[in-house]
């Protein structure tokens, strides 16, 4: 479905508070891709955390060479980022940025810290999204978003895969939905104008991969001007794993 065949909303359909777990390949991804969403759902009273697979050591640049002072860089400029959007809890799987790989160890791993977790929502990226709009699809993003959605089906809700977690003393999800971001076949586009300079405030955090803020913002702002107008939208396909 195209998003502009989609009228944009402001998402109020939950409830009760909600256990939000958004797993993502690197740094600065959940800013990226959602930053508005994010704040929408921390100021309504959903708990978000992140765990991001990576930390981002192969976002050098000219400024920033060192891969392993780069590590303790974007921890620091992703607390800052997280924190703006109303997010503390931040935990990393530290793969290899840039070589992140789904195979079946990767697979059993993310369900232990989904299991551990008990989300009621998970969010990630969309792992058929080669391009998005003009740009190449990183493979560490279609990589996250392939064991995501792997790992919250069947695996973490079903007793007979990785029964050995469960023996550890780990439980079963009742996982209610998957929002997968960056996708090309939306089915719920949020407004997220009302969020948009928080998310920007957000994005500023991440030195080391925008350079000069301003600079960063005033493209930035230029370029979702040219795409969604004057109103500031995300896109996800939502997808139903239960009823609550």
């Amino acid at each position: 479905m195209a998003a502009d065949s989609l009228n944009p909303i402001i998402f109020d359909e939950w409830k009760t508070p909600k256990k939000i777990l958004i797993i993502l390949a690197h740094p600065d991804d959940p800013e990226f891709f959602m930053g508005g969403t994010i704040d929408h759902w921390t100021r309504c009273g959903h708990h978000v955390s992140y765990l991001l697979l990576t930390k981002g050591e192969r976002g050098v640049s000219a400024e920033y060479p060192d891969s392993e002072a780069l590590k303790e860089i974007r921890f620091h400029e992703q607390a800052d980022a997280a924190h703006t959007l109303g997010v503390t809890e931040i935990d990393y799987m530290d793969h290899p940025d840039g070589y992140l790989e789904v195979n079946l160890k990767n697979r059993q791993l993310l369900v232990a810290e989904i299991r551990r977790r008990q989300p009621d929502i998970v969010v990630s990226c969309d792992p058929q999204t080669l391009i998005h709009h003009f740009y190449l699809n990183h493979p560490d993003h279609r990589a996250a978003g392939q064991l995501a959605v792997d790992a919250v089906f069947p695996a973490a809700g079903n007793p007979a895969f990785f029964a050995e977690q469960l023996k550890e003393g780990l439980s079963v999800t009742k996982i209610e939905e998957v929002w997968l971001s960056l996708t090309n076949d939306p089915n719920i586009v949020l407004d997220v104008s009302a969020y948009w300079e928080t998310r920007l405030e957000a994005l500023r955090k991440h030195v080391s991969q925008i350079g000069d803020p301003d600079e960063f913002v005033r493209k930035w702002t230029a370029r979702r001007n040219e795409l969604s107008g004057d109103r500031y939208n995300e896109q996800f396909r939502r997808i139903f794993l239960r009823v609550s």
